[in-house]
């Protein structure tokens, strides 16, 4: 398995994902002054953050390059009118300007940076805002899942997370964002929530992940897995925390 191949990990990811924090995606919406915004989120996956903004009022088109995902995704639109796309961040094929709203979740680092700015300072219409987020496992307040992460990090003592908000990237994106001509004006935003979980939907979720697993190598994750197994056996519901981490910026005129 690559880096960002998640072909293999399309069911798992759909299945076991948690959601946003359900108030980012309120705020979002409703910035852009419009009742019903068009919406593109690009990097779509399963759908899970575009079903969150359909929620919110949005009128979404979701973009995914990964047919597996796509698919997936389409699949669980539910009552929502959801508009699904063959694409990727950096080359859409949808019009012009015609976007009050763009947005990334967990899925900005893949792409090419400065051709996926482009191409969403192309697709917003003036003054549209883009926003990227990612919502993070906040384990430090649970202590059997900061005993995991110990144990991850045993391990692994060199792991280096891609598609976690606690990445190099995410630490950098302010600036990054802050120094394109296609933006005038960034802010970041936080939201925590919580979501109670059994063992299989909390292992699950570390299926799903692809860059433990790759940085891991199979015989690793196997036995990470088994860890993890172990130490949930005997419980019943996991309380897990995450942060929405919220990077939105406007479009230049």
């Amino acid at each position: 398995m690559k880096h960002g191949d998640f072909t293999a990990l399309a069911e798992k990811y759909a299945s076991y994902r948690p959601g946003y924090a359900p108030l980012i995606a309120e705020v979002f919406v409703r910035l852009s002054g419009q009742a019903q915004p068009r919406c593109v989120d690009a990097g779509a996956g399963t759908g899970i953050w575009s079903r969150q903004l359909a929620a919110a009022g949005a009128r979404v088109d979701a973009v995914e390059p990964n047919d597996a995902m796509r698919e997936a995704g389409q699949q669980q639109n539910g009552p929502w009118a959801i508009r699904w796309h063959a694409g990727s961040a950096e080359a859409s094929g949808l019009e012009d300007g015609v976007f009050d709203l763009a947005c990334m979740a967990s899925s900005f680092h893949w792409p090419d940076f400065d051709a996926a700015v482009r191409e969403f300072h192309r697709l917003l219409k003036p003054g549209g805002y883009f926003m990227a987020l990612w919502n993070t496992r906040y384990y430090e307040s649970n202590p059997l899942l900061v005993e995991i992460e110990a144990h991850l990090h045993e391990l692994a003592p060199d792991m280096q997370r891609v598609s976690s908000g606690r990445s190099a990237f995410c630490n950098q994106l302010t600036e990054r964002l802050s120094a394109c001509r296609e933006f005038d004006e960034v802010i970041y935003l936080e939201g925590r929530h919580i979501e109670h979980q059994s063992p299989q939907r909390y292992l699950g979720l570390w299926e799903s992940v692809n860059d433990v697993r790759v940085q891991l190598g199979e015989e690793r994750f196997a036995a990470f897995l088994d860890y993890i197994r172990e130490k949930t056996a005997a419980v019943h519901d996991i309380e897990a925390e995450y942060l929405t981490r919220a990077w939105i910026a406007r479009r230049a005129k």
